[in-house]
C-alpha cells in the first residue's frame, strides 16, 4: 500500500520517489503484480509532468528559460526513470516484460477509450430515438386533437 506521503507527491517527485522504492525492492518482488502499484504510480508521475507541462504551455510564463528548461529536464528525468524501471524490471522478470506491460496497458486504455465512444453514441441513440417518439406521440395528439375538433365541429352544424 502506498504511504501518504507518496499519494501527495506530483510529477518528477513522484517518478523519483517511486523508481527509488522500485529500485530497493526489486528483488523482493516475486511476481510483475506486486509492483504494478508502484508501476501504476510511476506513469501516473509521469502523466502528472506532461500535464503540468502542457498547462505552463498555455499560460503567459511559458517563454521564460527557467519554465522552458524545467519542464524538458522534468520530462528528460521522467523518461531517464522510466527507462530504468524497465531494465529492472526487465532484468528480474525477463526480457519483454515491460514491453508487455506497455502494451497491455496501452490495449487497455484503447478499450476504455472505445467503450466510453460506444457508450456516448448508444446514449445519442438513446436520446434520438427518445425525441422521435416524443415527436411521434405529438404527432398523434395533435392529429386526434384536430380530427376530434372537425368531428366535435361536424357535429354541432349537422344539428
Amino acid at each position: 500500500m502506498v504511504d501518504p506521503v507518496t499519494a501527495a507527491l506530483t510529477g518528477i517527485a513522484l517518478v523519483t520517489k517511486i523508481t527509488d522504492h522500485i529500485k530497493s525492492g526489486i528483488n523482493a518482488y516475486k511476481s510483475v503484480s506486486e509492483v504494478g502499484e508502484q508501476i501504476d504510480l510511476l506513469f501516473k508521475g509521469e502523466q502528472e509532468c506532461m500535464k503540468a507541462r502542457n498547462k505552463k504551455a498555455k499560460g503567459y510564463d511559458n517563454f521564460s528559460t527557467e519554465s522552458v528548461a524545467q519542464e524538458i529536464i522534468d520530462h528528460k528525468l521522467a523518461q531517464e526513470k522510466l527507462r530504468e524501471v524497465a531494465t529492472m524490471i526487465d532484468m528480474r522478470f525477463g526480457h519483454g516484460t515491460w514491453a508487455g506491460i506497455l502494451a497491455e496497458r496501452q490495449r487497455r486504455i484503447t478499450e476504455a477509450r472505445e467503450a466510453k465512444k460506444q457508450a456516448e453514441i448508444e446514449r445519442r441513440r438513446k436520446q434520438h430515438e427518445w425525441e422521435e417518439n416524443l415527436k411521434t406521440a405529438l404527432i398523434t395528439i395533435l392529429v386526434f386533437a384536430t380530427l376530434l375538433t372537425v368531428a366535435v365541429t361536424a357535429f354541432v352544424y349537422a344539428r
